[in-house]
């Protein structure tokens, strides 16, 4: 069991003839008690200084545990929100795509429609060319008809 200042203070020496002077003793142990408080009083402080360091140590701790799980936290959901992004992307790229082949599909489909077309008024172009030869060949050939000249003589005589 460790001496406390009391302990000290409270001594008593026996006395002997050739002693030590006692006045120097009591000076001697005065100091040994003023010494050995002060030191008991420094370790109490030190001792209290542990605990509240330590108690600051411990709330850094959980604020550094927090802010690791709210920088990991942050970091996945800038993850998520990465992927999510991503897969948005890739979603907007397919609408993207089918609408360019839906607007292909439609411009085939009305090109070869036009084409059709085209091809059925070269086919009156052509229908029409020949009627109209025809009728001008019909005419030419009235035309050239001897009847035709003989009634212009006719005509040039009684003239």
């Amino acid at each position: 069991m460790p001496l406390t200042p009391l302990d000290i203070h409270n001594k008593e020496f026996s006395r002997s003839f050739r002693g030590y002077d006692e006045d120097q003793v009591n000076e001697f142990l005065d100091q040994v008690i003023k010494d050995y408080e002060a030191l008991i009083r420094e370790n109490k402080d030190l001792a209290n200084q542990t605990v509240a360091l330590q108690e600051r140590l411990d709330h850094f701790t959980n604020i550094e545990d927090s802010l690791s799980k709210t920088i990991i936290v942050a970091q996945e959901a800038a993850d998520e929100v990465r992927n999510n992004a991503k897969k948005e992307a890739q979603l907007i790229l397919k609408e993207a795509e089918k609408n360019a082949d839906r607007i292909i599909n439609e411009s085939l489909t009305r090109s070869r429609r036009v084409a059709l077309e085209i091809e059925e008024l070269k086919k009156q172009a052509s229908i029409y060319r020949t009627r109209f030869r025809t009728l001008l060949e019909a005419q030419l050939e009235l035309l050239n008809n001897e009847g035709w000249q003989s009634m212009q003589f006719d005509q040039k005589e009684e003239a």
